[in-house]
């Protein structure tokens, strides 16, 4: 029973932390976009924001979020130089929801329709949480149209996680986002508000569904990769090494050539936190993706 109120208890707690997160960054968003609208793709009509000018950089939102949410306070600064394309996946904010399979494949599959649909041909992908998970999916799936790959706090497997956070997407329910900053912006902009519950029980299913996209996969990613991570962000720190080692890196410079990819471990940060400090992250991208 003790150990049933504690787990119940740190599900609220992380809840709680998500939705302070989603309040913090609501009205962060001062830019408006260039363009915007919705692209036919795979059945669906996925919604994306077009900011600034230059050098592509697609943002890939986390679960439950929008683009507003996630990115508010980095589009401005980002757009200054580059050419920003914000998405927003499956049932998520603009984008209607839709009973097709959620599925990693089929939405990295959107995102490179939406890339075809705007005419672009390569870009940099960010993706924060189950957003980086679709953008490991859009490298294995899609290597051709990847300059560089940006993963922030996010794995490309269920083991990737401690397994703390593993029981708590297990455990999730709808209840617990019921009249929360994500409900509220999800109902401001979403094409049928109605459809809030089929929507959280749909994204439940799916981060509760364990899933691996390949290590053998993952080590055949050619473009470079920047890992973001808190350094208790829930991800398991002996997973993120070795992934961090199939991507070439984990190695002694100083005996070879310094590895293409990155591992960026930032102290003092949780999962919810670490998106929070978008100076820290603006400065990785910066460097990274000049």
């Amino acid at each position: 029973m003790k150990n049933s109120f504690r787990f119940f208890k740190a599900l609220k707690l992380l809840t709680v932390a998500i939705i302070m997160f989603t309040a913090s960054q609501l009205y962060g968003q001062k830019l408006k976009p260039s363009v915007s609208g919705y692209t036919p793709v795979n059945g669906l009509k996925v919604y994306y924001e077009v900011y600034g000018e230059g050098k592509p950089v697609v943002l890939l939102h986390g679960a439950f979020m929008t683009i507003d949410m996630n990115w508010g306070q980095l589009i401005p600064e980002l757009a200054k130089n580059r050419k920003v394309i914000a998405i927003e996946l499956q049932g998520h904010g603009h984008t209607p929801f839709s009973d097709r399979k959620l599925s990693y494949t089929t939405l990295a599959g959107d995102v490179k329709g939406v890339l075809d649909n705007l005419k672009i041909g390569k870009a940099d992908i960010v993706g924060y949480s189950f957003g980086g998970a679709v953008a490991y999916q859009f490298a294995i799936q899609s290597p051709e149209r990847l300059n560089k790959l940006v993963i922030i706090s996010a794995t490309y497997k269920s083991t990737g996680w401690i397994p703390e956070v593993n029981n708590i997407f297990k455990s999730m329910k709808p209840d617990l986002f019921i009249n929360s900053p994500m409900q509220a912006a999800y109902e401001a902009v979403a094409p049928d508000k109605t459809k809030w519950t089929r929507f959280l029980e749909q994204m439940i299913g799916t981060v509760g569904q364990p899933f691996d996209l390949g290590d053998s996969n993952i080590s055949k990613i050619s473009a470079p990769v920047l890992i973001i991570a808190g350094d208790n962000d829930g991800l398991d720190k002996a997973e993120l090494a070795k992934t961090y080692k199939l991507l070439g890196g984990d190695i002694s410079a100083d005996l070879g050539p310094m590895p293409k990819s990155q591992l960026a471990i930032v102290p003092g940060q949780g999962h919810v936190s670490l998106m929070m400090d978008a100076v820290t992250i603006l400065n990785y991208l910066n460097s990274f993706l000049k």
